[in-house]
């Protein structure tokens, strides 16, 4: 246990870390300070995606589910190893989730204002 939860964190770290800034456009004929403009305005929008609540969610999830299983094969002790793994796992999983979503919306922002994003 002491090394899975900082096994845990780490991954959790590492799968949060897709960023608007890996965002690829066509920039043929683009006028890139007008993009800058766009793209600062379009992240504005993005933040109002809540990865806060979405990772607040996904951990107590994970620890219902975790607890559950974990009291299935490991009883009281096993329970408590599951709610925890449960709860790192699924806040891990819902603030990805939620990273996903600004980039998502950064990109249909992009589209709107008529760039041609790649990825």
């Amino acid at each position: 246990m002491k090394l899975t939860l900082p096994l845990c964190l780490s991954l959790a770290l590492l799968g949060a870390c897709t960023t608007t800034n890996e965002i690829i456009i066509d920039q043929k004929g683009v006028d890139m300070s007008g993009y800058q403009q766009d793209l600062a305005e379009c992240q504005q929008y993005a933040e109002g995606v809540k990865t806060g609540e979405k990772g607040a969610r996904g951990a107590a999830t994970g620890a219902v589910i975790g607890g559950a299983v974990g009291a299935i094969f490991g009883g009281a002790d096993g329970a408590a190893r599951g709610a925890g793994a449960g709860a790192v796992t699924g806040g891990a999983s819902g603030i990805s989730e939620g990273e996903g979503d600004k980039v998502s919306v950064v990109k249909r922002c992009l589209r709107g204002r008529g760039y041609k994003v790649l990825n």
